[in-house]
């Protein structure tokens, strides 16, 4: 029945194979195979149906999902494609269970990324309009006027659009903080340089309300009290877009 199918990138999802987004670049790709045929982008599969990625079956465990924090170094690469990066996060965390990195901090880049097999969650904190701050510690290679605060604070033009206003403290000569709720590619980096700054160092020290706390390289398991908070932001999102949406719509002439 209609009722019991789901979608193939639903179904990669939600045994922890990867996200939704990753699932559709695969599919794209004719890596995934329904039954020993590459299926189109959409289709929809019920318990019966065979996949497989690359040739492998992929099943559902039912095991619990795993949720980590992990201090990710200079030089790693935020991808999960092995095949074709030696130096990507999944072989250098060489973790016993297939995860894959709730978004990106780019190779110059170090600090703090999270990385799960739980593909609905990554929606949840990926999904555009959701408000979930994440913290920088941002240095430069002259030092930081008045103006360049007042300007990064009020957002700069970008990628064809003006980032979003945010939080920025100086904090030294050469050093900032900044808070950013969204997640613009390599956003830091192109905001400074817009305003001919050059960046030295980046760091991501917190994500939501999980903070970097562990050594460069290392990773730990998030605590109850921590995914329930961050399940908790993410529902408080959920409901501030839902109640902007009329809104917006009622003001469109």
């Amino acid at each position: 029945m209609e009722e019991n199918l789901k979608r193939i990138n639903k179904f990669l999802s939600e045994v922890g194979y990867c996200s939704r987004r990753e699932a559709d670049k695969l599919i794209e790709a004719g890596r995934v195979t329904i039954n020993g045929k590459v299926p189109e982008m959409g289709t929809k599969i019920s318990e019966n149906d065979v996949v497989h990625v690359d040739g492998k079956p992929v099943k559902d465990t039912n095991e619990g999902f795993v949720y980590l924090a992990f201090n990710k170094p200079i030089g790693i690469v935020c991808t999960t494609d092995t095949r074709v990066e030696k130096d990507n996060i999944i072989d250098y965390i060489n973790y016993h269970k297939r995860i894959f990195p709730i978004g990106r901090l780019d190779k110059p880049s170090e600090g703090l990324i999270l990385l799960t097999d739980d593909g609905d969650i990554v929606n949840k904190i990926l999904r555009a309009g959701y408000n979930n701050e994440k913290e920088y510690l941002v240095t430069v290679n002259k030092p930081i006027s008045q103006t360049f605060i007042e300007r990064m604070s009020n957002g700069v033009p970008i990628l064809d659009t003006i980032s979003k206003k945010c939080t920025v403290q100086k904090l030294g000569t050469y050093e900032f903080r900044i808070i950013l709720t969204q997640g613009l590619n390599r956003q830091i980096r192109r905001m400074c340089e817009y305003l001919d700054y050059e960046v030295e160092t980046l760091k991501r020290v917190r994500i939501m309300n999980i903070k970097l706390d562990m050594p460069v390289g290392t990773y730990r398991e998030l605590t109850k009290e921590e995914f329930k908070e961050m399940n908790a932001l993410l529902d408080s999102s959920a409901k501030q877009m839902a109640e902007e949406k009329p809104s917006a719509r009622r003001k469109r002439p």
